[in-house]
């Protein structure tokens, strides 16, 4: 409420300089030079596209623009760039069906432009680089331990057990695998099969 107040009385406050200027010089010239600089740019900028924080569909932005909390599917609310400080690019012109748009990880996605996403970047930008200050901080954050498979048993992971630091179950010979038995080196697929033509 506060925010579109101001946005409404920065607007008014141009345009009245604007008028002003029109009712004391005549020519276009001496309009351009009688507004201060300070007015003309916040004219230039005035327009919904560029003001942070718009939440509008993909089709009514322009390429270049930097965007976050973007939605998959046409009024599904934000999925994508959620996390602090994180930020997406428009890369082509939204055209009638799909707009590609660069992730924070790189990669380019193509995203239906009936989407619609926020203008700018997600606050609090040093997130990442807050040092965690003893182990029971991480603790806090409701991170529990991780204990490798390798330190187990063989009862307990199929990487346990062996002499040593050993990484194929020691004596047993199966080879590494996963906690639900499926051998995990030498290319095996351990994924969904393919379906044959």
């Amino acid at each position: 409420m506060a925010m579109s107040l101001l946005r409404g009385r920065a607007a008014s406050s141009v345009l009245n300089l604007f008028t002003n200027a029109i009712r004391r010089y005549s020519s276009a010239a001496e309009i351009a030079n009688a507004i201060p600089q300070e007015a003309r740019e916040r004219m230039m900028y005035s327009d919904i596209n560029s003001q942070i924080g718009s939440c509008m569909p993909l089709s009514a932005m322009r390429i270049g623009t930097i965007i976050h909390n973007i939605e998959l599917n046409p009024g599904q609310g934000g999925k994508l760039v959620r996390a602090a400080g994180t930020n997406a690019k428009i890369l082509k012109e939204p055209t009638s069906t799909y707009c590609l748009v660069q992730l924070p990880s790189g990669v380019k996605k193509l995203i239906d432009s009936r989407c619609r996403a926020t203008v700018g970047t997600v606050s609090n930008p040093t997130h990442a680089d807050r040092k965690l200050r003893k182990a029971g901080h991480s603790r806090w954050l409701g991170r529990r331990p991780v204990v490798r498979g390798v330190a187990m048993n063989p009862v307990d992971h199929p990487h346990g057990g062996g002499e040593g630091k050993s990484k194929s179950s020691g004596a047993w010979g199966k080879g590494a695998r996963t906690p639900w038995g499926k051998p995990t080196k030498g290319g095996f697929k351990t994924g969904p099969l393919k379906r044959r033509k």
